[in-house]
């Protein structure tokens, strides 16, 4: 993709997901950093006189929270940062709400859980009412349900939420205003001769070693959670861009193209919002192995998947649940909504499906997972 199409990218957003993190917020008392939200504020009151439709996802509830209970350091137990979020988060959206209604913006609060987005009706729900907000004008205020999350159903950190939710309302770009201007070959707090680096096209393990991974000593500090998230953009057909978010109209520079950060460019063919929610937004409940011919099948061929590919079964699931399928490698390359139950495919595994009837004694389907419902791993 050439720099033209990368200007079209920000020229033609008209729906931007624009998730803002706890230090462009927050001063270290844990207090609002009101210049910092009023500037954030104007400049997407701004992109909503444009026309544009906008998102925000925040972090700052819990830090909010220590500031109003006057707490000395961040809460460490999960129930004392739950109950410093239910403080902050009333603290937050009443800021937001007072700044962004002195520019004739009216917004509304969605707070949202892991199993949320992991269970299929909840997840439509929560789009149904994104779509509506947007169509009504209103600037949705996303963020984690901090007071009553807990570990097994936090979605963990704001970088993935803010992905999951471009997904959610098929946003046509997403924003991470960060304290950094993007991914950088090395980490420029230590190295003063790393650069910036401004397009990157696919996350290899090497892009991935420059956020820490790999047992790497580069970390630049959250950029891990920054690369999963740009991994769901891309492959849900999303550009993503980092940015640094104290610098004066950013948002602005963003969507005319003129900006420094680091922009991740989309796979060309966007998935579809059911199977998006197979790749990202769903709970595994299983796992099913496929011999090397199922594989290519599936991946090269775009078949569904049949008994007779499959060559082991773990897990206990019902009918219409997620799992993920394994080739040979022990690899993860797909995920599925599944038409048997795990002890049907565990006696049907390696038959063919005119077998399935005499096996079962009955046969709703040919297929274990159907194409239409199978989201391939990228």
């Amino acid at each position: 993709m050439n720099s033209v199409q990368h200007h079209e990218i920000f020229k033609n957003a008209a729906r931007i997901v624009v998730k803002v993190g706890t230090s462009s917020l927050a001063h270290n008392t844990g207090k609002l950093n009101l210049l910092q939200l009023e500037k954030l504020v104007r400049e997407l009151a701004d992109l909503r006189n444009q026309g544009k439709q906008v998102i925000l996802v925040t972090s700052g509830a819990v830090g909010a929270g220590v500031g109003k209970l006057g707490l000395k350091c961040k809460p460490k137990t999960m129930p004392e940062k739950q109950a410093a979020a239910a403080v902050g988060q009333g603290v937050l959206l009443h800021m937001y709400e007072k700044i962004f209604a002195e520019y004739g913006q009216v917004v509304g609060q969605v707070l949202l859980t892991r199993e949320d987005l992991a269970d299929r009706k909840r997840y439509l729900n929560a789009r149904h009412t994104l779509m509506a907000l947007l169509q009504y004008g209103v600037l949705p205020i996303v963020n984690e349900n901090d007071t009553v999350a807990v570990e097994e159903i936090r979605l963990g950190d704001n970088d993935t939420l803010s992905a999951l939710v471009a997904g959610l309302v098929d946003a046509d770009l997403l924003v991470l205003l960060s304290d950094i201007e993007g991914l950088y070959n090395g980490n420029p707090k230590t190295n003063p001769e790393a650069c910036l680096i401004p397009v990157i096209e696919e996350i290899t393990p090497e892009v991935e070693a420059l956020a820490g991974g790999a047992g790497t000593s580069l970390g630049t500090g959250g950029m891990g959670t920054k690369l999963q998230a740009a991994k769901i953009a891309m492959n849900s057909g999303i550009p993503m861009v980092i940015a640094h978010g104290a610098k004066p109209g950013i948002l602005q520079q963003i969507v005319t193209g003129e900006f420094t950060g680091t922009l991740f460019v989309p796979r060309e063919a966007r998935l579809h919002t059911k199977k998006r929610w197979i790749a990202f937004g769903s709970g595994i409940q299983g796992k099913i192995t496929v011999d090397a011919g199922a594989q290519k099948a599936v991946v090269d061929d775009g078949k569904s998947l049949l008994p007779i590919g499959i060559t082991a079964v773990e897990g206990n699931f019902e009918v219409g649940n997620v799992v993920s399928i394994h080739g040979p490698s022990g690899g993860e390359f797909a995920r599925g909504i599944v038409n048997y139950a795990s002890w049907e495919i565990e006696k049907i595994k390696g038959k063919n499906t005119s077998e399935i009837l005499g096996i079962l004694g009955h046969k709703d389907y040919d297929e274990v997972i159907h194409r239409d419902n199978l989201a391939i791993k990228l």
